[in-house]
């Protein structure tokens, strides 16, 4: 399995700990996911993109840019190949427009190329040109992007809510296991992150997913400006966060983890007012 990192705060924050210095951190998951990897940061509602094939931990880019990156929303993946070849257009996080997203798991019976072609058929013609790679990972992203764009006058636009992402998610969701073969040996995966640089959303289906919206005892707390000791070392249950973290896994530090339930998201939109709750389609 892949492993995800999704990263939104009320305030930009460098993230080096989580990539590099973690007991458990995405490089040294990399050992065992050796097939590539991508980082995503925004600055502003731009997201910047760099993927490359090479294993992380051995990757001095890896390294130059997770030490340098401050940003308020970041997606990073370790890929570990199911589906297409180890090269960089199969790498995540995928992009389009403000969008970029990474995917944990795979459909069932996409070998099959009938199945292949029904889950491109899910796909809008005006998004199918911008699919570069072989992966089951990056058209799900696309049958994503379709389904937005029904209900929004642009998905560019940078107010598109939470509401509109997570219907467009639950459509997708439903649409993608209806066209799976899945038997009793293979079953369909399909956890992952998704991100606009305002909007950051992650959903849980047979891959694990962990999120934390606090920490036991915040390092910066004598520091930060932003800090409030009922949001940033208190659980949030609905309301305002200072920052969610998803996480494939438990990343070791100060954070609270709580673990995603099969078929439950969790959220934050532009002004970081977190949700969490459950798609019906799964």
């Amino acid at each position: 399995m892949c492993r995800l990192y999704g990263f939104r705060s009320a305030i930009v924050s460098g993230v080096h700990r989580s990539l590099i210095a973690a007991e458990n951190a995405l490089a040294l998951q990399s050992e065992k996911h050796s097939d590539g990897w991508g980082l995503a940061h925004y600055i502003g509602t731009f997201p910047h993109l760099i993927r490359n094939k090479e294993q992380a931990v051995v990757d001095s880019l890896y390294r130059e840019v997770s030490g340098v990156v401050a940003t308020r929303t970041f997606l990073a993946h370790i890929r570990k190949a199911t589906v297409g070849e180890v090269n960089v257009l199969n790498c995540h996080p995928f992009q389009h427009g403000p969008w970029t997203f990474a995917h944990n798991g795979e459909i069932a019976g996409f070998d099959d190329e009938t199945v292949r072609a029904d889950v491109r058929e899910l796909v809008d013609g005006r998004f199918r040109r911008h699919i570069l790679g072989a992966t089951d990972s990056e058209l799900v992203f696309h049958v994503f992007l379709s389904q937005l764009a029904r209900d929004v006058e642009s998905i560019h636009e940078p107010g598109v809510s939470t509401r509109h992402v997570v219907a467009a998610l639950r459509r997708t969701v439903k649409a993608v296991l209806a066209v799976s073969r899945e038997t009793d040996e293979k079953r369909t995966k399909l956890s992952f992150l998704v991100t606009n640089g305002n909007v950051l959303v992650g959903y849980r289906h047979r891959c694990s997913l962990y999120f934390s919206t606090y920490k036991t005892h915040c390092p910066e707390r004598d520091a930060c400006l932003a800090y409030e000791a009922h949001r940033c070392e208190a659980e949030v249950v609905d309301g305002i966060v200072k920052h969610l973290i998803i996480a494939s896994e438990v990343i070791t530090g100060d954070n609270v983890w709580h673990e995603l339930e099969d078929g439950e998201f969790v959220a934050v939109n532009h002004a970081m007012n977190f949700q969490r709750g459950r798609l019906e389609a799964a």
